[in-house]
Formats: C-alpha cells, structure tokens, sequence
C-alpha cells in the first residue's frame, strides 16, 4: 500500500510504500543549510526501514546523488542527503519524494518452522501460495489465508520484536463500508525477515510495538477489516529484497501435523 502526502512551501512530495501503514511512520524531515538543505529520514518504527529520497525536478541535486538511499534503524534518524538547487533554477520547490520499505535490505533469512498462528481446531486454508484472488504480488504471494471466526486468539508464530502495531479503533471503519484498514502486527525475526499479521479486530492488538514476543504468545484478535471477503488472518513471512518487499516460502507446523502449502498450477500445466 502506498500513501503519499503533499506539502507546501518547499513543494514537498511525500510518499510511503510501507503496506498497512501510517504515512507518518517513516517522516521526512528538511532542515536548511548553506546554500541548500538537509534532508533527513525520521523512522519512528520499532524495527529498520530503507528509505529512497528522489526529486521530480532535473534542477534539484544532491549529495549522495539522487536518488538517495539509507537504512533508518528502529526509532531513529539519517541524513539521506544535502539537497540544493543548481545555478539558475527557478524557486518552484524542491519536488522531493521518500519512498520507504519496512526491513533491512542485509535481512539473512534462516530455515524455521513456523507455530500454526490461531489458538483455534483444526487449520482451514482459505487462500494459500499464489491465490489468485490477492495472493498475486511479490509481497502476499506466498502468504496464507486462514479461516477464523472473529475473535480468534493469533499466536506469535515465531519469536521476535513487534516492529509495527495497525489497530483501528473500535467503531472504526471496516471491510463492510468498503474502505478502512486492514488491521495489522507486524514482527521482526532475529534473522531480519518479518511475520505479517493482517485482517485482525479493530482494537484487538494486544502487544504493542518494542515489545519482545514468544513463540506461541497471543498477540491479536483475529477480525475482518480491511479489504478483506470474509473473517479470517492474513499470514505471510517478509523480507526486504531493496526498496521492495517479498513474501518467503515457509514450513510451519500444527497440532495436526506438518502444514503443506502448494501453488496452483501454471497455465498450459
């Protein structure tokens, strides 16, 4: 999901790929400087994001060049670049633009059977790899749909830090009206990939970013908000692949046994 917000004055142009997000989760920041101005990435995320820092206009330069990237650590702040007109342009702005994805481009992910993620019976698959109804793209293509009622406990499947917490409040707008979030916790695994969480009850987190979850600990209320069919959770393990998102294939395991996911077959197959 991407959001972009528009400023004035400098002819600012804010934009934020981070799915299930905040714009605001990720801030640019201008501060002037001789002759041109600092340009910096405010990441207010309990986990690492990358940044790129462009410009719609050919007489704005920078120093790293533009397009400019960074990583931005949990809960802190990098100078992407010092930004200055060039001799003779016009006072138009500076047309800046900052693109974010959630993740550490050096993210190492490791084998790991993931814990069935809802304190529920027996697993039922709604959607899994390459669903054609929304498991299409890079990010969800290897995600998995599991049928919950709502408020279904969801388990952390794997240890880590909770990096990101989307929770609605109750009486916020939800997949009936057709428009709203889809609810989401996002948690950062020690090898740098990260579990996504979505669909989840409009105030149903209860785990809060920073915190260091278990294996197996609740974290959620399953709901149906966002763009969503029907009750159920959104599970996908992430990485960032460089200023993109990619969804990994995984093992995971239930009280039944070994879950198996397959993809549908290829046209012609």
């Amino acid at each position: 999901m991407r959001r972009a917000a528009r400023g004035t004055g400098l002819g600012l142009l804010l934009a934020c790929a981070m799915p299930a997000a905040h714009a605001e989760d990720v801030r640019l920041r201008i501060e002037g400087d001789a002759g041109g101005y600092l340009v910096w990435a405010d990441n207010t995320l309990a986990g690492p994001v990358e940044v790129r820092l462009g410009s719609n206009r050919d007489d704005v330069a920078g120093a790293p060049e533009l397009p400019a990237r960074a990583t931005v650590p949990a809960r802190s702040s990098v100078l992407v670049s010092r930004v200055h007109r060039v001799p003779g342009a016009d006072d138009g702005g500076l047309g800046l633009r900052l693109d974010s994805v959630p993740g550490s481009v050096n993210a190492r992910p490791l084998d790991y059977e993931y814990l069935f993620p809802l304190h529920s019976g027996a697993p039922r698959v709604e959607q899994a790899w390459g669903g054609g109804h929304s498991h299409v793209d890079a990010e969800n293509h290897y995600a998995v749909d599991f049928a919950a009622a709502p408020g279904s406990t969801v388990l952390a499947a794997r240890e880590g830090v909770v990096m990101q917490v989307e929770a609605a409040p109750v009486g916020a707008s939800d997949a009936s009206t057709g428009h709203g979030r889809a609810n989401v916790v996002r948690i950062l695994h020690d090898d740098g990939s990260m579990a996504v969480y979505a669909h989840l009850q409009p105030g149903g987190a209860l785990v809060r970013p920073g915190q260091r979850v278990r294996r197996g600990q609740p974290i959620a209320l399953s709901g149906n908000t966002g763009a969503s069919t029907g009750p159920h959770l959104h599970f996908a393990v992430q990485a960032n692949r460089g200023m993109h998102l990619e969804s990994l294939r995984f093992r995971m395991w239930a009280p039944g046994g070994i879950l198996r996911f397959s993809e549908p077959p290829a046209e012609g197959d």
